[in-house]
């Protein structure tokens, strides 16, 4: 009998980030409270600089990001946001970065708890992915169904690799 497994990972969708940081620009372009406002944004390999006059208008900033990644499909788990620095010319900037594989840690954390539940799958933790698999369908759909119920995982889920 065939051996059944898939990978669970965490990844972002560059493309669709790059497009959500396109509709965020319209719409700062666009509105009102924004006019001859210093904002800007910038995606640099995994990460987004965000410039602004202001506190007030970052924060107004990045709900209007958010928002347009909720849209698009981002899962808000994959941003880690750092500090709110001063910037020349007395404006506000800070970096958002992309949060992309699942970290050694908590990947050991998941597998345990898989482990836990008493399912007939095996699980192996292959650099940012974790593979689960077994010998029945059933025990890897009980197991992306268990991993679905868990609410407090601290990184957006998805699976691939079904063989």
């Amino acid at each position: 009998m065939a051996d059944f497994s898939f990978d669970v990972v965490s990844k972002v969708d560059i493309t669709e980030v790059k497009n959500s940081i396109d509709q965020a620009e319209k719409e700062v372009s666009n509105r009102y409270d924004f006019k001859n406002t210093k904002t800007s944004f910038l995606l640099e390999d995994e990460t987004i600089k965000i410039v602004s006059d202001s506190e007030y208008h970052l924060e107004l900033v990045l709900d209007i990001l958010r928002s347009k990644f909720a849209k698009r499909g981002v899962s808000l788990k994959s941003l880690e946001y750092g500090k709110i620095e001063q910037a020349s010319q007395g404006t506000v900037r800070q970096v958002v970065t992309l949060k992309q594989g699942i970290p050694t840690d908590e990947a050991k954390k998941l597998a345990k708890s898989i482990k836990d539940a008493g399912l007939k799958v095996q699980t192996t933790i292959q650099g940012d992915a974790l593979r689960i698999s077994g010998k029945d369908k059933d025990a890897l759909q009980t197991a992306q169904k268990l991993i679905n119920s868990m609410p407090d995982l601290p990184f957006d889920v998805a699976y691939e690799n079904y063989r």
